[in-house]
């Protein structure tokens, strides 16, 4: 075996370039080590992008703007054949009618000439309701002396909700089509007075502007009215109580009969506009549920970490959890520097007592 002889300046250089590796060694590992700690992958912090307009993951517009209407749509089948409140329908399929308890005829009858005046209150999404929200409140329709026979005229007065006050609190379907029906969309929408035996030739109907009064009175706006008339003997129904609403001086405020147009109509169209702190307290009430939602996120952050100690500690999981794991996994799986040099120390030995 070849005699190892090495002088004191050989032993110092091999351990300087023992040292020299070692701690290369230990940085890179470290370095590593810290890439590849458990959630610290580069696809963890993968986020939602929150300033997409269709919001977090898409969500659907309900959900980013969760306010409903302070009243939900009253929704009421029109009545079908056989029902008590069913009247009649044309031959010709033309036109329905529905039994409505204010539907009254003149005496003396002085002819043909009939007509309706009717309200309809919708919800801030234009759906028919009844005004269960805005108690206490009417909305009043001057009326002219031509009709100031009928018990519910002069003026015509409707006090809501309808379902406190009427025995039938809806009785026409003003608005909307379906192919089952000649006129309407087959729900109930307005509270109407009817007439009937009026002169149809030359006989008025006259209507003034609508006035809401009452404890919600600033709750509900006049959209405008839709008239219709004189006509034949119907009401065209494909319209849409607010898009063709129009102003009282527009839609002319009443009507004349004549022999071959004899019917005349107007919706009165009304609308929930209820103020800012009508609505239940949903932005405090989503607020807290954020934030606790916001703590749950923070528990599944650190569940894909592996800070899982429980809870909202975060600063438990700050100082036990991610920071000693990540620790004890580094010491578990690289050796330390100290180990190193160790080595170093125990080469040098061995060469020493090789060269004795």
């Amino acid at each position: 075996m070849p005699d190892l002889r090495f002088t004191a300046s050989d032993l110092a250089t091999i351990a300087v370039g023992l040292l020299v590796v070692c701690s290369g060694l230990t940085a890179t590992m470290v370095v590593a080590g810290a890439d590849l700690s458990p959630g610290s992958s580069s696809t963890a912090d993968v986020r939602p992008d929150t300033t997409d307009p269709r919001g977090v993951y898409g969500q659907s517009a309900d959900a980013r703007n969760p306010t409903a209407p302070i009243e939900d749509a009253y929704e009421e089948p029109v009545p079908e054949e056989g029902d008590p409140y069913f009247e009649a329908a044309a031959s010709d399929g033309s036109w329905i009618s529905y039994v409505n308890p204010r539907d009254e005829y003149r005496s003396p009858y002085l002819g043909d000439g009939s007509g309706k005046i009717c309200v309809t209150l919708l919800n801030e999404d234009g759906d028919p309701i009844v005004g269960e929200t805005v108690p206490d409140t009417s909305v009043t329709i001057p009326t002219s002396d031509s009709i100031e026979w009928h018990s519910s005229a002069d003026p015509m007065t409707v006090d809501f909700p309808l379902t406190d006050n009427y025995e039938r609190p809806l009785d026409a379907d003003q608005f909307g089509t379906t192919s089952e029906l000649p006129q309407g969309d087959g729900y109930l929408d307005s509270h109407c007075i009817e007439i009937h035996g009026l002169p149809e030739d030359g006989g008025t109907v006259e209507y003034g502007q609508a006035q809401v009064d009452g404890e919600y009175a600033d709750w509900i706006d006049v959209v405008g009215y839709v008239q219709q008339g004189p006509v034949g003997d119907g009401w065209d129904s494909s319209v849409d109580p607010i898009a063709d609403a129009e102003s009282y001086e527009e839609a002319g405020g009443g009507w004349t009969y004549r022999p071959e147009t004899s019917h005349g109509q107007v919706v009165v169209v009304l609308q929930l506009d209820p103020p800012a702190d009508a609505y239940p307290d949903q932005g405090a009430d989503n607020s807290s549920e954020n934030t606790d939602d916001g703590n749950e996120s923070d528990e599944n952050t650190d569940n894909s970490s592996g800070n899982t100690d429980g809870g909202n500690e975060g600063d438990e999981n700050t100082d036990g959890g991610n920071t000693d794991d990540s620790s004890e996994n580094t010491d578990e799986e690289l050796p330390g520097f100290g180990v190193l040099v160790a080595v170093a120390a125990l080469v040098v030995a061995a060469l020493a007592r090789t060269r004795r």
